[in-house]
């Protein structure tokens, strides 16, 4: 059994945490699996929110071994933690190779012997799971799973406040950032680069011809290809960067703390691999689809929307001169 004074100061800590700050989605998630962790000595902890559909699971954060390795992907009823969303329960496994529910991926490279999996519970739904696992067997007992009950309740209504502000802004095809929040945001980088002395870049990238592919292939294949280049953008690009669709076929990425040089080469990457990678719908057509992208730096002097508007002409520039390309601007 934990020790109670110990778990009390986790969990006190934890609220504090989740209440007293602003914490935007990505950061109280990692707070809550910080304190999973320590909580119950694991080698993992990791929490699963629901998408705005209610099928899919996103991994929200992970931490301890295995940190750095890409999640997999969970669908509800899928593995033990699909299970515990669409069953609403708890489930703790003292050997996780004698439960069918446990799905072993091949490329995991950390040991899961046994696992606790807590289903967080709002308005009468279950909007996450959070899951701790141990290198040892039976590693976890009856006063974890109270604890975990607890941990939960404790981290629910903060968690769903800022899971709730992020689908209201963000493109549900892409899950990009909406465009009524880029002038926001970029106004909030501009702010920090003047004080940190930072540099700052932006791409503005616009998908050549997409209207062929609509009225070619459907609107659903069009669709498809919005989500294949959100993921390849998202692949590129650093975590710290800021993806947003600003409309239709347009995206910009905001790139703090990068020189325009650095810039152009995430674009040219973002460029080629779109044009040498066909996307595959689910008509099994193959699709080849191309980008043209503008790329700015900040001047240190220009506000935002000169900023913005400087990467769309060059973006327009790249249209001009043949498409499928990248410009800088002056």
């Amino acid at each position: 059994m934990r020790n109670p004074a110990d778990a009390f100061d986790v969990l006190l800590g934890l609220t504090r945490a989740l209440t007293e700050q602003d914490l935007e989605l990505d950061a109280a998630l990692r707070t809550v699996t910080d304190a999973a962790r320590r909580l119950f000595s694991g080698t993992h902890a990791s929490l699963r929110v629901v998408d705005e559909t209610g099928d899919e699971l996103r991994s929200g954060a992970r931490v301890g071994v295995g940190e750095g390795e890409q999640p997999p992907k969970f669908e509800r009823g899928e593995g033990v933690v699909g299970w515990v969303i669409e069953h609403g329960q708890v489930a703790r496994i003292d050997h996780v190779a004698d439960d069918p529910r446990f799905i072993h991926f091949k490329d995991q490279r950390y040991v899961i012997a046994s696992l606790l999996a807590i289903p967080l519970w709002s308005a009468g739904k279950v909007v996450g799971c959070l899951t701790i696992t141990s290198d040892q067997a039976s590693h976890f007992d009856d006063s974890d799973e109270l604890i975990g009950r607890l941990l939960a309740n404790c981290a629910v209504p903060p968690l769903e406040r800022a899971r709730l502000q992020q689908i209201a802004m963000t493109d549900p095809q892409t899950r990009a950032l909406t465009h009524g929040y880029l002038l926001p945001r970029l106004e909030g980088e501009l702010e920090l680069a003047k004080e940190k002395g930072y540099a700052l870049s932006m791409l503005l990238m616009d998908l050549d011809h997409f209207k062929r592919v609509n009225d070619t292939h459907g609107h659903a294949a069009g669709d498809e290809v919005l989500v294949a280049f959100g993921e390849l953008v998202k692949r590129q690009v650093r975590k710290e960067d800021v993806f947003v669709r600003r409309g239709g076929e347009e995206f910009v990425v905001l790139m703090p703390a990068c020189r325009a040089p650095i810039a152009f080469a995430v674009a040219e990457r973002i460029r080629e691999t779109l044009a040498d990678t066909p996307i595959v719908v689910s008509s099994g057509a193959e699709i080849r689809q191309e980008v043209s992208i503008g790329v700015a730096e900040w001047n240190q002097a220009e506000d935002a929307k000169a900023l913005e508007g400087r990467a769309d002409a060059a973006m327009y520039e790249a249209k001009r001169t043949g498409r499928n390309r990248t410009c800088v601007s002056k």
